[in-house]
């Protein structure tokens, strides 16, 4: 049985990670625990770095809640300007006691009243919830199913990012270094 660690109790990134490791691992068990934990960084990261370091901390922190667990995950969305656009992305870390995988989604660039309302301080989701005229949509499809019809919704998209977070553990010859 493999046991993990979702350092979220929002539904969309629990119902991700459970999907990408069945994926990647489908002749295993898998057990599933939900943390809340800081992520150490602005409820909104506003740059690719931040958004890293939040899911990054997001890690370390459900490890330190939890340690009896095999792989330790933490999601983490950020947006960032570029230009006059703001695109939006998530980061996935898992983190094993050996190994670290991280993984980033696809980045798509947001309606300029959703851009406008984050850059006066909302969350994405909040802002999403405004001018979709929704309620909680960060536990939903987010903005990306708002925004191609859920065509690709948010567990999709993390779905993915999750699955190349695995990378290392699925080849785990090709990616441990010696000690």
């Amino acid at each position: 049985m493999i046991t993990l660690v979702v350092a979220s109790h929002n539904p969309v990134k629990v119902q991700a990670v459970l999907h990408g490791f069945r994926r990647m691992f489908p002749l295993a068990v898998i057990n599933v625990n939900m943390v809340s934990v800081p992520s150490g960084v602005r409820p909104q990261p506003l740059s690719d770095e931040e958004a890293l370091l939040g899911a990054m901390n997001r890690t370390q922190n459900a490890m330190t809640s939890t340690p009896d667990a095999d792989y330790w995950i933490g999601i983490e969305a950020g947006v960032q300007n570029t230009d006059s656009e703001m695109m939006s992305f998530s980061w996935v870390v898992v983190r094993s006691r050996k190994e670290v995988g991280r993984g980033r989604t696809g980045a798509f660039f947001l309606p300029h009243a959703v851009a406008d309302l984050v850059r006066q301080g909302r969350e994405l989701g909040e802002a999403d919830d405004i001018v979709f005229h929704r309620s909680n949509s960060k536990q939903d499809n987010g903005a990306v199913g708002l925004l191609t019809d859920n065509v690709i919704d948010r567990a999709q998209l993390y779905e993915q990012a999750v699955i190349l977070a695995l990378i290392p553990f699925k080849n785990e010859t090709l990616y441990l270094r010696e000690e």
